[in-house]
């Protein structure tokens, strides 16, 4: 059961739950439970169970694959007022989770046990309408990376991500490994792309940062 305090959280973050029937309002308050996850847990591997669906009060998780070769690629990540899609069609087809999630800020959550959530979306429009927005807005961010791994120059999506990551003058806190996890590349390429950015000055890599030197280049190297 959560407390006011926290079902008042979960309504300021999830909308849809402020159209819940007082029965709906009542059942989720006495099933939902509270967590608090650090930083760098991992919330499910490939072959785990479900046994609750996470409502994200705070924080932000990654969901990511992990092929044969050990190479990973970014799915999507999920928020504030955000969910996992992966998780609720585990869990409403009872199968094992099909991929990894970590914290990667650190998390606050309302968790809804996994036998409440199927029986919620069996008999609600509220629940249903809820999993088909989280379906159609993972579905798209699913869609654009495939376009991006099919169609984009490795070089391109490294010179995207530097710009998404870019804020205010300041270096981009990322190393050569978290880049290849996040497109599905390899270390070994990462870096030879990065050397060839420094070579046309337009980054200076650190330890553990990358500062950008020639922001209209490289993002004109983005656009490509």
């Amino acid at each position: 059961m959560i407390s006011d305090e926290q079902y008042n959280r979960a309504l300021r973050a999830l909308p849809f739950l402020q159209q819940a029937d007082p029965q709906q309002a009542r059942e989720f308050r006495q099933a939902a439970f509270f967590a608090r996850i650090p930083a760098g847990r991992d919330v499910f591997v490939e072959g785990d169970q479900a046994g609750a669906l996470a409502l994200l009060l705070s924080g932000v998780v990654r969901v990511y694959q992990i092929g044969e070769t050990g190479r990973e690629i970014t799915l999507y990540r999920f928020g504030l007022g955000e969910s996992c899609i992966l998780t609720a069609n585990a869990i409403l087809n009872y199968q094992s989770f099909p991929a990894a999630a970590t914290v990667e800020q650190e998390a606050e959550a309302v968790m809804i046990p996994a036998e409440a959530f199927r029986e919620w979306v069996r008999r609600s429009d509220l629940w249903r309408d809820f999993v088909f927005s989280l379906l159609s807005q993972r579905l798209a961010s699913v869609l654009a990376i495939v376009d991006e791994v099919t169609f984009r120059r490795v070089d391109a999506r490294v010179a995207a991500l530097l710009i998404r990551r870019w804020q205010s003058n300041k270096p981009v806190q990322i190393t050569h490994q978290e880049i290849a996890a996040e497109l599905g590349s390899s270390r070994e390429v990462i870096s030879r792309i990065l050397e060839g950015f420094a070579g046309q000055g337009l980054i200076r890599p650190g330890r553990g940062q990358i500062e950008i030197l020639d922001y209209t280049a490289l993002k004109s190297r983005a656009e490509m």
